[in-house]
């Protein structure tokens, strides 16, 4: 796989699929710039070296062909600003407007191209479609890690019209990053896994079940375990046709000598909201008309120390609805001792998606090894998948 430093792109027009979906206000300002910033050391290589960048993402979930709210429109300021040129913008991602615009762009110019997915045949994959936006550019660079384990036009069909595939900067960090934790990773090795549904990441905690020494299980899907185990869950989150499968983790994890780490208590409410009554609660006896959502003290306590005593930690997924300030404790908590560990030495990825968002709105960024942008792919990639994305680069 070609890196941007195995490439020179003095005098190319460099067609770079970026990962700009990023979140919007109501006024269209962007409340989250972690994905641009990502992308930024990509762009910036491409124009030293005498290029031009054509820039093409999705954005949200467009239904039916253009609508305002997702036009990429709403990044040009922020591009421009970032990179530190006058950014041209087309309206379109294909047609007789864009290609004038990116067959004209000169070396140190960018050129931002419309939402892709205003049109269908995007996601779909469309060979057409994709041999269409193969006539911006000259050589392809994918800088796009999460939505690498899709094969959209943009994604993976559009890389068979280049000679020159190029992976960008964030591709080759978040690969090199997920190979270390799954490759290379110092014991003892402890996986952190909230979020809502066990469905979610069934596939991914067999997989780590394999490489782990320590498994910490939080967030909504423990309480499928609870139940599983006989327990009283009260009104919390459960995934009653995953009982059985809860239980066949459990046993795996007895049989690979992986130290499996349920929450003991938690911390449960009346209601599903900021305002709600809430106490702490022992997670086998949660009472009828309370759920659990958020880990308790001694949770985070057990938790917190196992954390602070590992070489590698991957995170993903939170311990509570962290977005209500009543119940993020937990996931703030577990945050900071990743945080301690890695200063102790100990390499910590961060799993993309909702973990991402917490550690980064709590300013942690920079003081974990790496905070993949990345929900998904990430998943797919630890899981023994082959991405689309990447496999369209090789």
């Amino acid at each position: 796989m070609k890196t941007l430093n195995d490439f020179n792109f003095k005098g190319k027009r460099a067609l770079i699929r970026v990962d700009f979906n990023v979140p919007l206000n109501d006024q269209f300002k962007i409340t989250d710039e972690t994905r641009i910033n990502a992308a930024i050391p990509t762009l910036k290589k491409i124009l030293k070296d005498g290029g031009s960048c054509i820039i093409m993402s999705h954005l949200g979930r467009p239904k039916d062909g253009p609508e305002h709210k997702f036009s990429l429109e709403h990044l040009v300021d922020t591009l421009s600003n970032k990179l530190n040129v006058r950014l041209e913008f087309a309206d379109d991602c294909i047609g007789d407007g864009a290609f004038e615009a990116s067959s004209n762009l000169k070396p140190g110019r960018v050129l931002l191209l419309n939402n892709l997915r205003f049109y269908k045949e995007e996601t779909k994959g469309d060979e057409a479609f994709a041999e269409m936006l193969s006539r911006h550019g000259d050589v392809y660079v994918n800088d796009a890690f999460g939505t690498a384990h899709r094969a959209h036009a943009s994604t993976t069909i559009v890389a068979k019209y280049f000679q020159d595939r190029v992976c960008g900067y964030v591709m080759q960090a978040e690969l090199e990053n997920a190979k270390k934790v799954l490759e290379n990773a110092q014991t003892p090795f402890t996986a952190i896994m909230g979020g809502a549904k066990i469905s979610d990441k069934i596939l991914i905690v067999e997989k780590l079940l394999d490489k782990v020494d320590n498994l910490i299980i939080g967030g909504g899907m423990s309480y499928t375990f609870f139940k599983a185990l006989g327990g009283n869950v009260g009104n919390s989150l459960v995934e009653n046709d995953k009982l059985d499968l809860a239980r066949m983790l459990i046993e795996k994890a007895k049989e690979k000598n992986v130290d499996l780490q349920l929450p003991i208590d938690s911390i449960v409410a009346d209601a599903f909201n900021n305002d709600a009554n809430s106490k702490v609660c022992n997670n086998h006896q949660i009472e009828d008309g309370w759920m659990g959502l958020d880990i308790g003290p001694q949770a985070i306590e057990v938790f917190s120390n196992l954390i602070k005593k590992s070489k590698t930690i991957l995170w993903n997924g939170p311990m509570g609805v962290f977005e209500m300030e009543k119940f993020a404790k937990g996931t703030n908590t577990i945050a900071a001792a990743v945080v301690e560990a890695t200063k102790n030495g100990a390499f910590s990825l961060i799993g993309g998606g909702d973990s991402a968002a917490a550690v980064n709105s709590l300013g942690y960024g920079d003081q974990v090894s790496y905070v993949s942008t990345g929900g998904g792919a990430l998943l797919e990639y630890m899981e023994g998948k082959t991405l689309p994305g990447v496999a369209a680069l090789e």
